[in-house]
């Protein structure tokens, strides 16, 4: 540290090596707080969208591309009634609440997308966090998930369920 004429004149070096101030962290803070802030906004944005692209692909019926008949999905004595079953490859849960009444829903769970697992009962199960499910309409029964699983489109002719 040097004096000029009663000034006190610090070098590069002194200055460095002086502590940050006040100013500077309340600062810093507020810029890291308002950087966290802005991206849990634009996260839930983002989520948004993705939703809404899953929810239009599971409605959109299943293309084999040249115009074929689909495969089979299952045999209706393949799903219990008061049940249903989980088709993980083509991300579908098919259900029959009761006697011939069969119903779609999409395998992903509406809360983080994880794949459900299984049906028990009339509880269509997540096993992420487990989130419940209805059999009879894919309504939320228990949390976290509070929106229901999208229901898709199947068709029931004679003893053979297709997705479609």
């Amino acid at each position: 540290m040097a004096t000029e004429e009663g000034n006190t004149v610090m070098t590069a070096a002194q200055e460095s090596e002086r502590p940050l101030g006040r100013r500077t962290v309340v600062a810093a803070v507020g810029a890291a707080g308002l950087g966290v802030a802005l991206t849990a906004c634009g996260g839930s944005e983002a989520k948004s969208t993705a939703d809404e692209a899953d929810k239009a692909a599971a409605e959109k019926p299943q293309d084999t591309g040249n115009g074929a008949a689909q495969q089979p999905l299952a045999k209706t004595a393949d799903i219990p009634v008061g049940g249903g079953k989980v088709f993980a490859a083509e991300g579908v849960v098919v259900t029959q609440p009761a006697a011939g009444d069969f119903k779609a829903f999409s395998s992903k769970c509406t809360h983080q997308g994880c794949a459900v697992k299984d049906v028990v009962g009339d509880s269509i199960n997540c096993p992420c966090h487990d989130s419940k499910f209805s059999a009879a309409d894919g309504s939320v029964k228990a949390g976290p998930a509070t929106r229901p699983l999208p229901t898709m489109a199947i068709k029931v002719e004679g003893d053979t369920i297709t997705l479609g």
